[in-house]
């Protein structure tokens, strides 16, 4: 799956997001907000100058962000994805408003608007996490120049005796048959199994 796919899951399937950000004592605050767009330039949302939550944005300008859609943990898939933002003031206002016909019912006239300001993410990374297959899949993305964090575990080739160890309490089944055993992580957990049981500690933490 593309980047850009991934991003018009968030914003188009998913849309309702909630949002971290830091207090002017360093404390994290969330609160529940709505990504208007996606394109290949990131991610835009919108929000009215008098609320904390824009304040939190102009003094720092930094977000974390989750979201889910599915009827239950087993049919859910989820994003998350971290990033700088910047305020682009009335740019893509109107097309806002255009493509979300609702936001007319909370601000119903343009001088309503005018508290409003458009935000944008113009470089993230993140993590797509799918629960409806199985075994579950897993992808890393990263847009605006930003680079693939990776997280999770790999086997160390040297060092891997081709035990039976990280195999056998391995509930995705994503650890190889072949020897020197590998880590498929687009299936993988982290739940740390495979890190604990290793003998030789030939399995590696990332991150």
């Amino acid at each position: 799956m593309t980047t850009t796919q991934i991003l018009h899951i968030l914003q188009q399937e998913i849309h309702s997001t909630v949002f971290a950000t830091l207090d002017d004592k360093g404390l994290p605050q969330t609160c529940v907000i709505d990504l208007m767009l996606a394109d290949e330039d990131g991610l835009y949302f919108l929000t009215a100058r008098g609320k904390s939550f824009y304040s939190r944005l102009m003094a720092r300008p930094f977000v974390a962000l989750s979201g889910m859609k599915g009827q239950d943990t087993l049919s859910t898939a989820a994003v998350s994805l971290r990033g700088p933002v910047r305020n682009i003031g009335k740019e893509r206002l109107a097309e806002i408003f255009e493509q979300n016909a609702y936001m007319a019912k909370i601000y119903p006239t343009e001088k309503s608007r005018d508290a409003l300001e458009v935000f944008q993410i113009y470089r993230g990374e993140g993590e797509y996490f799918d629960l409806s297959q199985q075994p579950p899949f897993r992808q890393s993305f990263a847009f605006g120049g930003e680079s693939v964090h990776e997280t999770g575990y790999r086997i160390d080739r040297e060092r891997c005796i081709g035990c039976q160890g990280c195999r056998s309490v391995c509930p995705s089944h994503c650890i190889s048959e072949t020897i020197p055993r590998t880590i498929d992580a687009s299936h993988c957990l982290h739940c740390g199994n495979c890190f604990r049981i290793c003998p030789v500690r030939a399995v590696e933490k990332l991150g």
